[in-house]
C-alpha cells in the first residue's frame, strides 16, 4: 500500500507499478488480516479501508462481505488513479485522502489500515486525544480496528539501510529518512489499546518468502522501505545508493538455486471497545 500516505512526505513517490512487482508477497498478510477480522465483524455494513494503495487488496473487502458499503482513501494521486479501475458503483469507492485527519461520516462497522501505521509514528501516542483513539471512537458498537505494520525493523534489510543513509557519503544528503522503530511490538499494541478500553488481538508471523529475479530483496524494497530515499535523492545518485546498498543486501540475503529467503515479520491488531 502507499503509506506514505500520512506521514506529510509527497505522496508522488510511490510507484503502483514497483510496490505490485510482489503483490502476492504483499497481499498475504491482508488476507490473513481480514480472515481474523471476520470472526470478530461477521456481515459489516459500512467498511473503511485507510491507506488503500492501488486498490486490489481493497477490493478483496468488497468480495468478501458483498453487502458492505467499503470506501477507501489514500493520499497518493497515482495510486487513487489506479485504484479507481476497481471501483464497484454503490459499493466500492476510492478518494484521495490524508488517515491522520480522517473522520466518518458517521460511525464505521470495520476499519481496515494495512502496513500503513508505520508511516505514522505518532500512531503510538497514549491518551484519548491519540490517532488510534479517534479511529476506535469512530466505530459502530461492535465494530472493530483492524491494520497490520511490519516488525522488521532489527532485518538487515533495515539495519543496513539505516547504516547506508548515516555513513559518511550519505549522512549529509540523508538525514533521517529512514526510523528506527516506528511502531510497537504485539503487547505494546495490547496495553496501549486496553488502556483506551478496547478488546484487543494481538499477534505477529514471521513468513519465510522465497523471493524470485535478480536482486530480488532490493528489488523488494524500492516499492516500500526505499521511497523516501529514492524521493530525496537525484538520478546519478540513486544508482550509486543502490549499488551500495545493494552489494551489502546481496551478501545479508544470498541467492540460492530456488531464490533469495526473506523472512517477513508482520504484526496484526484487531481491536474494539469492550462489552458492558
Amino acid at each position: 500500500m502507499s503509506r506514505q500516505a500520512a506521514s506529510g512526505a509527497p505522496a508522488a513517490l510511490w510507484d503502483p507499478v514497483q510496490y505490485g512487482a510482489f503483490g502476492d508477497e504483499r497481499g498475504r498478510p491482508f488476507r490473513e488480516l481480514l480472515a481474523r477480522a471476520a470472526h470478530a465483524v461477521p456481515d459489516p455494513g459500512r467498511v473503511v479501508d485507510l491507506g488503500c494503495g492501488s486498490g486490489e487488496l481493497t477490493a478483496l473487502i468488497a468480495r468478501r462481505w458483498p453487502r458492505a458499503v467499503v470506501e477507501a482513501i489514500d493520499s497518493s494521486a497515482e495510486m487513487i488513479e489506479a485504484a479507481r479501475t476497481h471501483e464497484i458503483p454503490g459499493r466500492l469507492r476510492f478518494a484521495v485522502g490524508d488517515v491522520t485527519t480522517w473522520r466518518p461520516d458517521g460511525t464505521v462497522d470495520l476499519i481496515v489500515s494495512n502496513a500503513v501505521l508505520h508511516w505514522v509514528p505518532e500512531h503510538t501516542e497514549p491518551g484519548p486525544d491519540g490517532l488510534l483513539a479517534r479511529w476506535i471512537g469512530a466505530l459502530a458498537p461492535g465494530g472493530r480496528l483492524a491494520f497490520q505494520v511490519p516488525g522488521n525493523w532489527d532485518a538487515p534489510s533495515h539495519t543496513l539501510l539505516r547504516q547506508v543513509c548515516e555513513s559518511p557519503r550519505w549522512r549529509d544528503r540523508l538525514d533521517g529518512p529512514v526510523a528506527a522503530r516506528p511502531v510497537l511490538d504485539p503487547t505494546g499494541y495490547l496495553d496501549l489499546l486496553t488502556r483506551l478500553g478496547c478488546e484487543v488481538d494481538a499477534w505477529e508471523t514471521t513468513y519465510t518468502q522465497v523471493l524470485q529475479g535478480e536482486d530480488a530483496v532490493l528489488e523488494w524494497v524500492k516499492g516500500t522501505t526505499l521511497r523516501p530515499v529514492l524521493t530525496a535523492l537525484g538520478p546519478s545518485e540513486t544508482q550509486e545508493f543502490l549499488s551500495d546498498y545493494g552489494a551489502l543486501l546481496r551478501e545479508a540475503y544470498p541467492a540460492r538455486p530456488y531464490g533469495t529467503v526473506f523472512p517477513f515479520r508482520r504484526v496484526f491488531v484487531i481491536a474494539g471497545r469492550a462489552g458492558p
